[in-house]
């Protein structure tokens, strides 16, 4: 056979793997557009539908804390799961067909159950939540595989834009719909956001059927047991990222679910106000995703991650400065601003420095300490805050406080033993910050 024969099948077979690639992007942004219209619909009302259910403090915080764990201990299976399942999307596709089904449940609980109704949420909240996330390590390892790292930060900073404003408008239809029911035992608006919500994560479901999967490498010197990665956590430059992020994530997690408690009982905020107020920070959050994923291509991930994380103690503290909800959303505005940065520069950071052989592994591992961070951080912050001091009027107010100065002590102690895994020109602060970046990346009076 003619060795040009050879080298055009190569072609050929490159060039078709590449469509196969290209095609599969388009559906993973229609996948997370899906995803999004449903995290619009639920995410910020399922602690007011839980206060509607009587829930307490202690159960607000344990609404969090136990899907999260559950979550943690599932990462750590997931590695397995997936090796059972032969690949990784026969693990995702079943896992996300019952992350959907699990609304049914979830929005039948005030018409099935007199009393206890608050822990069958939990129940169902925590099914779903653990479905939604054991996908994760063999998502994000498929993920890392068709995204060519040069355009990772601009890929997923556009398909974070359009999840963004996907999100906010879902967020405002479901606090229209609330808005039109809020009457006292009245759940009508929660069976229409659920079953909206039950329709957008099938479709999304259906565009993760569309996507090519990549066939997945395999190490040479065999694949390391899960406690070896552990081992490595605080040692390795990913082990050190790990650990950062998890303490990040431990103190965020403290103050996290009682935003909503503090606008809802102590502000006495309606739908339309709580919901301009949390929805400030995904429209600040879509606005800058392309702003830090440009910035995180072309100077690196660490570089964008230690300037948001400089600026992250600062997001609780403004929460104190007003009860007004202009304040209030401005405030949440720069919260979406410092997160946009830090969470997409994290997770390409997380990609960038995993082996691709293995890639599923570090990220259970990943996944699974964060998770497991973030559960440890809702118990704490459950079983202080009803008993801390009342601050300027408020009690809230103190556990914001905590958590913003656990953040500047994570900072302050960790953050310079991060190095960079890639490649990137050094760039100061300052010019990241002010100079536009070009989509290639090179410099023209401006950033490479």
């Amino acid at each position: 056979m003619p060795s040009g024969f050879h080298s055009k099948q190569r072609v050929l077979s490159r060039n078709n793997k590449n469509h196969k690639i290209r095609k599969s992007l388009k559906y993973s942004v229609l996948d997370g557009s899906a995803w999004a219209a449903m995290m619009g619909l639920t995410q910020n009302y399922i602690t007011p539908y839980a206060l509607n259910l009587k829930a307490t403090n202690s159960q607000i915080s344990l609404l969090s804390a136990i899907p999260s764990l559950l979550t943690a201990i599932s990462q750590f299976f997931s590695p397995n799961l997936q090796e059972k399942a032969g690949n990784r999307k026969n693990l995702i596709l079943p896992m996300v067909f019952l992350n959907a089904l699990m609304f049914i449940p979830i929005l039948l609980v005030p018409f099935l159950f007199d009393s206890n109704r608050v822990w069958w949420l939990l129940g169902f909240m925590t099914i779903s939540t653990v479905a939604g996330a054991v996908v994760n390590p063999a998502w994000g390892s498929m993920m890392a595989d068709l995204v060519p790292m040069k355009i990772r930060g601009k890929f997923f900073g556009s398909r974070g834009m359009i999840n963004g404003l996907t999100t906010l408008v879902f967020s405002f239809i479901a606090s229209g719909i609330l808005t039109a029911f809020d009457q006292e035992g009245n759940f009508t608006g929660y069976v229409i956001i659920f079953c909206a919500a039950l329709v957008f994560r099938i479709g999304s479901w259906y565009f993760l059927t569309k996507q090519y999967e990549p066939v997945q490498k395999t190490s040479k010197d065999g694949s390391p047991s899960m406690a070896a990665l552990f081992k490595q956590v605080g040692s390795s430059s990913l082990g050190k990222f790990i650990l950062y992020i998890i303490l990040i994530d431990f103190c965020v997690a403290m103050s996290g679910p009682y935003f909503s408690v503090y606008m809802l009982h102590d502000l006495k905020f309606g739908y339309i106000p709580f919901t301009l107020v949390c929805s400030a920070g995904p429209v600040a959050n879509m606005i800058f995703l392309q702003y830090w994923g440009r910035r995180a291509d072309a100077a690196g991930n660490l570089k964008v991650v230690k300037i948001a994380s400089i600026l992250m103690p600062i997001v609780p503290l403004l929460w104190l400065g007003s009860t007004n909800v202009v304040y209030l959303m401005g405030a949440n505005m720069f919260s979406g601003f410092v997160w946009a940065g830090f969470s997409l520069s994290s997770v390409n950071y997380v990609y960038d420095s995993c082996d691709p052989a293995i890639s599923h592994k570090q990220l259970a591992v990943f996944n699974g300490m964060d998770c497991l961070a973030g559960f440890l951080g809702f118990l704490l912050g459950g079983l202080i805050v009803d008993k801390l001091p009342v601050l300027f009027g408020y009690q809230f107010r103190s556990i914001f406080v905590l958590s913003g100065l656990g953040r500047a002590l994570v900072v302050v102690f960790l953050i310079r033993q991060l190095t960079e895994v890639r490649h990137v020109a050094a760039v100061s602060t300052w010019d990241l910050m002010k100079l536009k970046v070009n989509n290639r990346g090179h410099r023209n009076g401006r950033i490479k």
